[in-house]
């Protein structure tokens, strides 16, 4: 009876496993028919005021953002409501992580990036761009009580610590200021504003229309303009704004018609407009205490649902790639066969498992979900559900790691175990089944537990391919409110009781399986002896 229990466990297991990998491809068929059935798909920031922003609600005409409750607006999204309407298309926004704007647009991903883009020489070597929609000039954003507050010229930042955001023509002109201090590039505007209010940089370079959100939305910035004279010194295509598609793209020549009838003036009053609707926190002035509650009480729906998708996957990521690992573990015991050609076989998987555990395990994780969700896209044209390849990641990356441990646990089994089953008649598999998995099981809980905790953390860097996890809606709240230091307060305390808490149900469970006497506190060892 203990035997078929196993056995339909086993096959219940095996059949989550291939419904997990096999997934994918109805979602494929699906998102491939979504992109085809007359929609223009913009990818953006929504984390770029007042070019784009996130906000809760559809206020002022927002978009919502593709796969979330959250809307974007701005002035990008303006532009973009009006080339889907002149396409005669339904807009969808994607929200992107700049890093992943052009990866998404090539990969297909996307069908347009509207999101503040300067159309330079190396971004035109990879996509086409359209006509200029705004055209803006570059200004210093200090802290209102620094000492370049009163700068008037770059000349008067001599000396400082200046940056700005990664992938950018801002960064490129940072050297045209007199012995400056060069910071490394930030990845986004949220991080640069956060350095700048904790005093780790004295300013970071920026174009107006952000500058004067920033400066409105919090007391402690200052936006410094320049003369034409004393500001720096740009190309008119480092200023310009144009709308980026791939290479070839028919509907370059309709999207260049709408702008060449978007007038300088109708740019301008369209943005002051945009500027107007950029949704401003009224709690700058309270004490930090009182911030970091209103945050948490306003925002719990999303901090709620962030947790959420972060323990899904962790919890997924982990069932999955402890089942890889498990059997990648019983793999390797099998003893190789006398059969030539079996032996050959055996090899050829040997080699593989080796080489998928090596690269897994030797890459980050960070690199594996660009190259996976976009990288497939591109080479295959597997339009993966960001969901999806995020499960995929998180478990194949933790199989590599969980394999290695299952292979510590099959040698802490004592050979002589082996031996014994072996003298009694047991195969291979009686002996895996009945004898080493079930010490192997309890023998690595603990560190699948540490891997499952790991996941928690880890699942931080899949905000890269937009899996709105809850780094990724943290994110999503500062960006809108400006206050960074207390709304990721509240997301530190949120990822300590989640791993606190699993930590604690492992500890228990580990209890359980090993008997009351399985833990004892080092505390109470010493006292014994």
């Amino acid at each position: 009876m203990r035997l078929v229990k196993k056995k339909i466990t086993i096959a219940v297991l095996l059949m989550m496993l291939s419904s997990i990998f096999l997934f994918p491809l109805s979602v494929f068929g699906a998102e491939k028919e979504d992109m085809a059935n007359g929609e223009f798909i913009v990818g953006m920031e929504a984390a770029y005021p007042p070019f784009n922003w996130t906000q809760s609600d559809d206020s002022n005409g927002a978009v919502l953002i593709q796969g979330s409750n959250q809307y974007a607006n701005g002035y990008d999204v303006a532009v973009a409501k009006d080339l889907a309407k002149t396409l005669d298309k339904k807009l969808v926004i994607v929200k992107t992580a700049w890093d992943g704007l052009l990866p998404a647009l090539t990969s297909g991903k996307i069908d347009a990036i509207v999101a503040g883009m300067s159309p330079t020489d190396e971004r035109k070597e990879q996509i086409d761009f359209s006509n200029n929609y705004y055209t803006s000039n570059l200004v210093m954003m200090v802290r209102s009580d620094g000492d370049f507050a009163s700068a008037k010229s770059i000349d008067d930042f001599t000396g400082a610590k200046i940056t700005a955001q990664l992938g950018t023509f801002h960064y490129t002109v940072i050297p045209q200021i007199p012995e400056v201090q060069q910071q490394q590039a930030m990845q986004n505007f949220s991080a640069m504003r956060v350095a700048l209010e904790s005093a780790i940089i004295d300013g970071y370079v920026t174009e107006r229309p952000e500058g004067v959100t920033a400066q409105k939305a919090n007391s402690h910035f200052k936006m410094v303009e320049f003369s034409q004279d004393g500001g720096f010194q740009t190309s008119e295509e480092d200023t310009a704004i144009a709308v980026g598609v791939r290479k070839g793209d028919p509907n370059l020549a309709a999207i260049n018609e709408y702008l060449n009838n978007f007038s300088v003036d109708e740019q301008n009053a369209l943005m002051d407009k945009e500027i107007g609707f950029q949704p401003m926190s009224d709690d700058e002035h309270q004490a930090w205490y009182r911030q970091i509650a209103a945050i948490a009480m306003e925002n719990a729906d999303l901090f709620i649902r962030g947790a959420g998708m972060t323990l899904f996957i962790s919890l997924i990521g982990t069932i999955v790639g402890t089942l890889i690992g498990l059997l990648i573990g019983v793999f390797r015991t099998i003893p190789e066969s006398e059969n030539k050609f079996l032996a050959f076989i055996y090899r050829i998987i040997s080699f593989l498992v080796t080489a998928y555990i090596e690269i897994f395990r030797g890459t980050p994780m960070i690199v594996q979900a660009m190259v996976l969700y976009y990288g497939t896209a591109l080479a295959f044209g597997l339009n993966l559900d960001r969901t999806i390849a995020a499960l995929l990641i998180v478990s194949i990356n933790t199989g590599a790691y969980m394999s290695e441990i299952v292979r510590g646990g099959i040698f802490s089994v004592d050979i002589g175990q082996f031996e014994a089953a072996q003298a009694i008649g047991m195969t291979h598999r009686q002996t895996m089944i009945k004898v080493v998995l079930p010490q192997v099981i309890r023998n690595i809980l603990p560190a699948t537990g540490n891997e499952f905790v790991i996941n928690i953390k880890d699942t931080s860097v899949l905000s890269v391919i937009s899996v709105s996890e809850l780094f990724f809606q943290g994110s999503t709240v500062s960006q809108q409110n400006f206050m960074y230091f207390q709304t990721f307060a509240i997301i530190c305390v949120i990822y300590f009781v989640l791993t606190f808490t699993i930590t604690r149900i492992l500890r228990f469970v580990e209890t359980k399986l090993d008997g009351p006497d399985a833990y004892v506190p080092i505390s109470n060892q010493m006292q014994v002896e």
